[in-house]
């Protein structure tokens, strides 16, 4: 069969193929002294959405819990939400936590929502997050673009990969 250039007219671009997403294992919780659940029904959705698994762990997780937890279900991400504004204080407390567990002391972990009640955007308080082992920082009224982001950069465990995927276990 005789095959024909195609005369492009337009301003599109022909589609370039883009590899699949990986797919992570994902934990969403809030801190013990948050009790709000809507933004993590949204989380769950958002991350389910675009393809992850998810294991919301609920409100007002206590620390100990949650490390164990993450101990047991060897997630590839650890999402940690506050609407509560204690956020800042909660999760130093919990990133020590995590990072002095040697299991989870590599898991890539962000936290998000109101952090603060001073009001979002302390580029102060995102610096000192980020210092003590946070991988990422998603204040209130920031961008979901910029989380789909982060989460598109990450690579899935090989535990993750779909069996047949041809990677090494």
């Amino acid at each position: 069969m005789e095959q024909h250039a195609v005369e492009q007219h337009g301003k599109a671009r022909p589609a370039v193929p883009t590899p699949e997403p990986a797919v992570l294992d994902v934990v969403v919780t809030t801190m013990s002294s948050d009790s709000h659940t809507w933004n993590l029904v949204f989380l769950q959705l958002l991350l389910e959405e675009l393809g992850h698994r998810v294991t919301n762990l609920g409100a007002c997780v206590p620390d100990e819990l949650l490390v164990a937890e993450c101990r047991r279900i060897e997630p590839d991400l650890i999402v940690l939400s506050s609407v509560n504004g204690h956020g800042f204080h909660d999760g130093l407390r919990l990133i020590g936590a995590l990072r002095a567990c040697p299991e989870l002391a590599g898991t890539a972990t962000v936290i998000g929502g109101k952090l603060g009640i001073s009001g979002p955007g302390d580029p102060a308080r995102q610096r000192e997050l980020l210092a003590a082992g946070f991988d990422g920082v998603f204040e209130e009224g920031g961008s979901v673009v910029d989380f789909r982001s982060f989460l598109a950069a990450l690579p899935a465990s090989p535990r993750s990969l779909p069996t047949g995927s041809g990677a090494l276990r």
